[in-house]
Formats: C-alpha cells, sequence, structure tokens
C-alpha cells in the first residue's frame, strides 16, 4: 500500500489585514452528540501552517421541488409518466443563483484571500481555495484537530460558523465536521462492515438435497441449500429465454472488490451453462478503476453481483462501474473509505462533480478520492463521462451516523436527479438488522443509552433509490414455499440479518405514507421511539431507539442465502442482501427490456409503482432482524421494515408496469406550490 502523508507548507502570501468581525457569526454545522463504538481518539491540533484545500458549496435552487418533479415522472396515474428529464436540463433547473457566488466570493476577498486564489468552476457551483489551517480557523471561527487510531491519523473538526449573512448561501464547508480518511494504515482489519455480504466455505453437508423436495425437478430440488439461476426463476417467475436489446445493459456499482474471469466461467459451466466461457462485464472504468486485481481483493463481491444478473439477463449484458484506482482500493481494505460513491456519481453526471448543495461543493477533501493520483492514476477525475445505463444494482453502504447530514443529503439530491433521467438504483438494505454491522452490534448511543439506538444505513435511506432486503428459504422447504426473512442462524454471526429500519436523516417519503401506516396501526412493535428533527441532533430523545417518522425501508426484498460462487477456484457460500440487489436490478432490466420492445421508455423511478401494486408482491410473514440489544422488526402482513413489500412476482409485475405511460385523456397533472394534486381517474 502507498504510505499517505500530510503535506506541510507556509503560506508565502502573508496577509494581516482581512480578518472579519465576529459578532455576526452563526452555528452553520456541528458534529451530532450521538456516538457510536469506534478506535478513533483525538490527538492534537493540526499544524497552522498546513495548507489545506477549502471548498464552499453554493446553494441550489428548486431543491425543494425535487421531490413532486420526480413523483411526476414516476407516479402511475401521472400524465408526465416517463417525461424524463435530460441531463442538462437537471443542471439547469437546480443552479444557484448568481447572488450567491457572488456573495460567497466577496467575503473571501473581503477577508484577505487573494482574488487570483480563488478559483471558481465553470457550472458556478462552487468555490475552491487553498489556504493554511490559521486561515481557515479565522474564517470559519473553528478548530482543526486530528484523530488517531494506532499509526493513523484523520483531520476534521467539531463545529464551524459562517457570517450570519451568508449561511444561506451556503450548504457546508470542507474540511468541516467529517473525518478525513485514514493517511496511514498497515495492517487489515478483521472485520470490514462495506460490502452487504458474507462468505463462508461450503461444506459437502451443506449441498444435501432437502427429502421435501424430490419430486421437483433436479435443478430445483436443493434450493433452500444451493441457490442458483433455476431457484431464483422459480421463486419469482423469471423468464428463463430472455433476448438482447440494444442499450439495455445492467449497471451494477463495484467499490472495492475484483473478479477473477477463471472463477466467473467455473461459475457458468456449473449454474450457468447457456453462458459460454469467456462473457464477460462490459468495463465503465472511473478514475483507475480495473476489474482484476490483486488475490487479497477477491472478496466475492463482485463475483455474486456479476453472476447473478449475467445469468438472469443473458444474452443482455452487464455493465461494471469499477470506481478509484488500486491505491484507494487497498485503503479501502486497509481501513480507509475515501468517502462513499461520489466519484461513481461523478462519472455519471458530469454536473455533480461542481455541484453545489447543503454546503457542499465536488468532491470533498479528504472524504472522497482525490485524483490525479501518482503513480496509479495520474490524470484528472472522470467527470460525466458515462452515461449511466437504465438501471443500477449497489450492494454498497454505510452507516448514515458515519457521514454528515449535508453530505448524506447532497449526495441522495444526485440520485432524485438521475431518477428524473430515468434511472433506476436498486440498493441493498444491509446484512445488521436494526443495526450496521453484523459482528459488532454498530449500534448508537446517547445520553443513558449505550449502543441500543438502531442504526440507519445509508443509501439505502435515501428515498430516491429502491432499498433491497433479503429473504431465505428454511433448510426443509422448497420454491414452493413462502420465504422468511433473511436471518442467519449462526453463533458466529447472530447479528446477521436482512437490515431494515428509519432514516434519521431523511423524512418518510409520501408514496410510502399508508402502507407505513398500516404498518404501525396492525403492528406496532413496541419499541420506544424519537421524531428526529431536522438537523438529525436530538437521535435517541425519550430513550427512544427508532425515528417513528423517518424514511421507512426496505421498499422490497429478494433472497438472500446460500449462493454458491467460486473464488479463486475455491468453492464458497454467499448470504446477505448484496444477493438481493442484483436480483431485483436484473428483473427491472427485463421489464425495461419488453417495455423497449413495444417502443416504450424505461420505468424510471419504481417506489411509487411499487407502493401503488403493494398486491402483487409474496408477502413475507416470518422472521425478524434484531440487534442493538432489541429484537428488531419483524416480518408481519403487509409493509415491514425487514421485508419490504415482499418478493418479486415478474409476471404480475411486468402486466402491472407494460402500460404505464398511458392515461385516459383527461387526466390532468395540476401542479399546485410544493404539492401535487391528480384528477380523481380511475387508472386501469
Amino acid at each position: 500500500m502507498r504510505a499517505t502523508s500530510i503535506i506541510l507548507a507556509v503560506y508565502l502570501a502573508a496577509n494581516a489585514c482581512g480578518q472579519p468581525s465576529s459578532n455576526n457569526y452563526v452555528l452553520h454545522e456541528t458534529r451530532r452528540d450521538v456516538k457510536h463504538s469506534s478506535p478513533w481518539k483525538r490527538s492534537e491540533s493540526v499544524d497552522p501552517d498546513s495548507i489545506i484545500p477549502v471548498r464552499i458549496g453554493l446553494a441550489q435552487t428548486n431543491l425543494h421541488t425535487g421531490y413532486n418533479r420526480v413523483l411526476e415522472v414516476s407516479h402511475p396515474t401521472s400524465p408526465s409518466y416517463g417525461n424524463f428529464l435530460t441531463s442538462d436540463e437537471v443542471t439547469h433547473l437546480f443552479a444557484p443563483k448568481h447572488e450567491t457566488a457572488k456573495a460567497v466570493y466577496d467575503w473571501l476577498v473581503d477577508s484577505g484571500i487573494p482574488a487570483a486564489s480563488i478559483k471558481r468552476y465553470v457550472n458556478q457551483g462552487w468555490l475552491a481555495v487553498n489556504m493554511p489551517v490559521r486561515k481557515a480557523e479565522g474564517l470559519f471561527r473553528t478548530k482543526y484537530f486530528e484523530m488517531g487510531s494506532g499509526d493513523t491519523i484523520r483531520l476534521g473538526c467539531d463545529e464551524y460558523h459562517l457570517p450570519k449573512q451568508l449561511s444561506e448561501h451556503v450548504d457546508y464547508i470542507t474540511p468541516g465536521v467529517k473525518m478525513s480518511p485514514p493517511l496511514k494504515k498497515r495492517s487489515i482489519p478483521a472485520n470490514r462492515g462495506d460490502l452487504h455480504s458474507l462468505k463462508v466455505p461450503a461444506s459437502p453437508e451443506a449441498w444435501q438435497v432437502p427429502q421435501t423436495g424430490i419430486n421437483l425437478p433436479p435443478d430445483l430440488q436443493g434450493c433452500a441449500l444451493n441457490m442458483t439461476p433455476p431457484c431464483w426463476r422459480a421463486l419469482y417467475n423469471i423468464p428463463a429465454n430472455n433476448s438482447a436489446v440494444e442499450g439495455n445493459s445492467v449497471g451494477i456499482y463495484q467499490g472495492s472488490d475484483f473478479y477473477d474471469q477463471n472463477d466467473l466461467d467455473l461459475w457458468y459451466r456449473a449454474y450457468a451453462s447457456n453462458i459460454p466461457n469467456g462473457t464477460t462485464p462490459i468495463l465503465a472504468s472511473i478514475d483507475g478503476g480495473t476489474p482484476n486485481g490483486s488475490s487479497i481483493i477477491y472478496l466475492g463481491e463482485a463475483f455474486l453481483d456479476i453472476d447473478i444478473a449475467q445469468s438472469l439477463v443473458y444474452p443482455q449484458n452487464v455493465t461494471i462501474y469499477q470506481t478509484d484506482d488500486t491505491s484507494y482500493e487497498l485503503q479501502r481494505l486497509f481501513g480507509a473509505w475515501p468517502g462513499y460513491f461520489n466519484t461513481f456519481l461523478d462519472a455519471l453526471d458530469g454536473s455533480y462533480c461542481n455541484y453545489t448543495a447543503f454546503g457542499i461543493t465536488g468532491d470533498t477533501p479528504n472524504i472522497d478520492s482525490s485524483y490525479p493520483d501518482p503513480p496509479y492514476y495520474n490524470q484528472t477525475e472522470v467527470c460525466g463521462t458515462y452515461k449511466p445505463t437504465k438501471v443500477i444494482s449497489i450492494s454498497y453502504g454505510t452507516p448514515e451516523a458515519s457521514l454528515p447530514l449535508n453530505y448524506v443529503k447532497r449526495q441522495c439530491n444526485e440520485f432524485m436527479k438521475l431518477a428524473l433521467q430515468g434511472v433506476t438504483f436498486l440498493v441493498a438494505s444491509g446484512d445488521s438488522g436494526v443495526g450496521s454491522k453484523p459482528d459488532d452490534s454498530g449500534c448508537l448511543s446517547g445520553s443513558d443509552q449505550n449502543e441500543t439506538i438502531y442504526n440507519p444505513y445509508y443509501p439505502a435511506s435515501c428515498p430516491y433509490v429502491t432499498a433491497v432486503g433479503g429473504t431465505q428459504l428454511q433448510s426443509n422447504q422448497t420454491v414452493q414455499d413462502l420465504e422468511s426473512a433473511l436471518q442467519l442462524a449462526d453463533p458466529a454471526h447472530p447479528r446477521f440479518a436482512s437490515g431494515g429500519g428509519f432514516s434519521n436523516y431523511f423524512p418518510q417519503a409520501d408514496y410510502q405514507n399508508s402502507a407505513v401506516a398500516s404498518y404501525f396501526a396492525d403492528h406496532d412493535p413496541g419499541h420506544p421511539y424519537y421524531v428526529a428533527n431536522a438537523n438529525a441532533s436530538n437521535i435517541g430523545a425519550g430513550c427512544g431507539v427508532y425515528n417513528r417518522n423517518g424514511r421507512a425501508y426496505p421498499d422490497v426484498s429478494a433472497n438472500g442465502a446460500n449462493m454458491p460462487i467460486y473464488v479463486g477456484g475455491g468453492l464458497y457460500k454467499e448470504f446477505g442482501t448484496s444477493l438481493a440487489a442484483p436480483i431485483w436490478a436484473s428483473i427491472i432490466t427485463l421489464i425495461n427490456q419488453e417495455r423497449q420492445t413495444a417502443g416504450k421508455g424505461p420505468v424510471g423511478f419504481i417506489n411509487p409503482t411499487l407502493y401503488s401494486h403493494a398486491s402483487l408482491f409474496n408477502d413475507i410473514k416470518n422472521g425478524s432482524n434484531p440487534n442493538c440489544e432489541s429484537s428488531g422488526f419483524s416480518a408481519v402482513e403487509g409493509w415491514d421494515p425487514i421485508t419490504g413489500l415482499g418478493t418479486p412476482n415478474y409476471t404480475s409485475l411486468t402486466v402491472s408496469m407494460a402500460l404505464l405511460g398511458k392515461h385516459p385523456a383527461n387526466l390532468i397533472l395540476v401542479t399546485t406550490g410544493p404539492g401535487i394534486s391528480i384528477n380523481p381517474e380511475t387508472w386501469n
């Protein structure tokens, strides 16, 4: 691994004037009081002469209209369904005002920052300037410090301030309350919480055929212990004979794992013999990302994503969005996570590279990967290079609490913008029940609460993605039986269960109000709760353990147990919602394929449609997702915060989505302020 160090420099352009008055400053962002267990300890202040890259995100316009605009193009009863926007239209819609950029620029100059050192990007979204720590601490009324763990350090601050008149123009400043990634690390941690899967060696007894399956066709007899493509097709009525349609590749995000073609070929020969050896995904390399790495990073995630998607959509192809160069991939393995998804989103939408929202502009220094990164990827970052596939599967995530509120909101807004363009995201909901890590709880603490507060997962908690939970067949069941919620009965992993719950950062989405209200009315879990405020500063209030009014997840679910994969030539079993997300992505890709053949566009953001057709799902009513010293939530009739609406029925979903976009001629959508109203015409 390349050792990274802080580069210190002396600020040559000394300037004794321009220190702003402090009497008109207001608190702009602060670190939350809620804590989760962490090995990081505060050490010392940062050298005041160290040069840091300051980025000031300019507040966007019309962001408050984003949710309703997504509904206009995504709700099944809207006459604007499917009328997606172009990338340029989305950029123009949310661009910051001219007076916003001018106000911040003038303040910097008046504060003694040389005008020539202030850079403004072409899309006007953000201002960038390098300055010494002492200058930044004065401007933002803060104190930067280091956090250490072993021989590794991070940088950040507890809070910072801005002049009152500027606060409305700025989303947030970086570096800030978010800790930077580790700058050095020499050992690999035993546990990793980024991937939604668990890999275990396959024992001989794991392949025994349940006696209840002996009357089924041979390829369906062992599905409870050996989940393969015929099993998925039988469970969810997925067609076996498909055709390829141009421009309909299923996309897969890959952030810290690689694959080997030899292992893919082994799997194809064993479980998908219709796929020729050598069939490989289309590579969309982002910032030096390569699909083939050292065997130390063959962890199974890439294999299972590709195996599932390719087997279900073949001969349609698969596109891998391989993000970040080998150096950053290794840092992730060594415990350093330089941000989540920003370089990926940069590559899909050029406007996001310098987009400002909630005080953040562009990638965040000391959080996100930074390029050029010689000698690994000695070029500028990829920006708007790839047109996104219509459907993208993501099996990665992080606890909401590990990222600043504004950082997460800005990123979720980009998922909203891509939804406006017709992109469907299927995101794994996590494998730690109501916590964040299957092996060490990963729960939150508050006053008088020690790791008993539920810890929601992101980006599953973003309201503009479809969060996918996990299910499983019991060992004595067949594909003709109803599944249960995923919960691994293994003493070594007692908290391994389908992730689900309620966001602390995002309010409940309107499209799920009815389903969630029914859940609480008929199946209230009985746990104490709180109602999170706008800045999520009261998590755990009143000894509550979850946010009653938060965005509820998952939305749907699919099988996440006992999938055989080859890694390094060895046979293993995979478990987790990592399996469920690409199953759903494959199904939506096949539905788009049928629509495209019929001359229609993609389904786009599917949540409003799913919640409007809840009866189409296989309702899961057994299982729970315990963690945080509680029973968590249970799978019950209707929507629940462990399996969502249930598992898919491809036939029913296809019939329902086939006519989307056709509406009675007199169905009128009326936009009235922040909400929408629709003519009460019966939808057929």
